[in-house]
């Protein structure tokens, strides 16, 4: 049965493109909305909307029963999940699937598996992919982390099996730190994320954050579509991302996009997935898999001219990939702002009416944006309002476009980043490619964008 109509579980910039590529197919679509985004953009066009909840998170947008009561009212037959919220939920996948609707995404048991950071880690050695030196598993007692520390050496790193986003890691540099970061690390883990578990890793002092696209068909065929670098991070959120690497070459990425390539196919990997990697001093080294599209997917769609969300549908449907890794092919050059509603220089939360809006245009240059005039960015979400993304035959031309992109977006009202992405552009290590992961937040520390 071919999808007809689709519910998406999400809301501001990732449900109206899950929208416009649904309607694209001809697709309808349901956006599934709490009350204070019922004025979003999304929801304006979709072609049903159902509203499931206050403005709360918990209450709405990870409220199942009222997404599925919203699907079944409606008569969707798929549920698209976009990016956070319940996209890594391998229990909301498999509600979703006993209900007879389609899941897009991939199996519920790969998003459990891949969701667990020690599992992930483990299932990712033995599918071929380079590991941090680290514990095998979650560490039981002290005396096994004093050991695994002395074997592969200080400084290392604690890290939560279920986190993500910073919470539960501490860095310790010796052993007479160990037992007290290990203790923190185990109780803002279980603050944060329900689990104390914990697994150590080697740290690694000044890498590169590369990620691989990759998409499978769920019956052992799988291709990669090149690399993302999203070294420029702040308290490990991405800021912005660019695709290809400014650091590799087409033999390194033929390699590595290979290896993970094969390692979905020998997975069995259905739709989209993300094989993050830490890279340093040219080595490659998993630290995890996102089984979700990503927030920053446009720029490998600007270099590769695949619609991502495009193929996670048709993929949900039953088909086969649009592409072989043969006819994949990459040209140019890519860069996404994350545009967010706050203050360049604090990054306090900006939100409130949008006065005036003006999206830059021209060549090559798109925005991913609910955005409008009289429209009020609530303060219940993430701050993220838009995302600038540019292509360029070169990455110099590419930044060159950027840089007039920037001049050109208005939005009047709210605090915006926009002047922050405007300073990073001019900064000569920027322009040169030559970053890491820290890079950012020792740039923020000397440059202070104004507002």
């Amino acid at each position: 049965m071919a999808i007809e109509k689709v519910l998406i579980a999400n809301r501001g910039e990732i449900a109206l493109r899950i929208h416009r590529a649904c309607h694209e197919m001809g697709i309808k679509t349901v956006a599934a909305h709490s009350t204070a985004d019922a004025d979003a953009m999304h929801v304006r066009l979709a072609d049903e909307a159902v509203c499931i909840g206050p403005p709360a998170a918990t209450d709405s947008y990870l409220n199942i029963p009222n997404i599925i009561s919203a699907a079944e009212i409606t008569g969707a037959d798929a549920i698209h999940p976009g990016y956070g919220f319940l996209s890594e939920n391998a229990r909301f996948a498999e509600i979703v699937e006993s209900h007879n609707l389609i899941w897009i995404g991939p199996k519920p048991e790969h998003i459990r598996t891949m969701g667990d950071k020690v599992e992930a880690k483990r299932t990712a050695g033995a599918l071929g992919l380079p590991l941090v030196p680290g514990s095998d598993g979650p560490i039981e007692d002290i005396a096994e982390a004093k050991a695994i520390a002395r074997e592969i050496g200080y400084p290392v790193i604690i890290k939560a099996a279920s986190g993500g986003g910073g919470r539960g890691m501490k860095v310790c540099t010796s052993e007479d730190q160990l037992e007290t970061l290990m203790s923190q690390a185990g109780t803002e883990a279980k603050a944060a994320f329900g689990d104390a578990t914990v697994y150590m890793e080697k740290y690694l002092g000044n890498p590169r954050h590369i990620e691989f696209q990759v998409f499978g068909d769920g019956r052992g065929n799988a291709i990669h579509l090149g690399e993302r670098d999203c070294s420029l991070q702040r308290r490990h959120q991405k800021v912005l991302e660019e695709a290809p690497s400014p650091i590799l070459s087409a033999a390194e990425r033929e390699e590595t996009g290979g290896i993970v390539a094969k390692a979905m196919a020998d997975m069995g990997y259905r739709g989209a997935g993300t094989i993050e990697f830490l890279w340093e001093n040219g080595k490659f080294y998993f630290i995890e898999m996102n089984t979700r599209l990503q927030v920053e997917h446009p720029v490998t769609e600007a270099i590769t001219g695949l619609d991502l969300v495009r193929e996670q549908i048709r993929i949900a449907d039953g088909k086969d990939l649009t592409l072989r890794q043969e006819d994949v092919t990459f040209r140019g050059h890519a860069i996404e702002c994350r545009i967010n509603a706050e203050d360049p220089r604090t990054f306090a939360p900006s939100p409130g009416l949008v006065k005036g809006y003006h999206a830059p245009g021209g060549m090559n240059v798109r925005v991913d944006s609910g955005l409008y005039a009289g429209y009020r960015i609530p303060p219940y979400y993430d701050s993220m309002i838009a995302k600038l993304i540019v292509w360029g035959h070169t990455r110099e031309g590419c930044l060159r476009r950027l840089r007039r992109a920037l001049e050109e977006f208005v939005v009047d009202g709210p605090k915006t980043t926009i002047p922050l992405h405007q300073a990073l552009l001019e900064d000569p290590e920027f322009q040169a490619g030559d970053y890491t992961i820290k890079w950012l937040e020792e740039w923020l520390a000397r440059e202070e964008p104004s507002a």
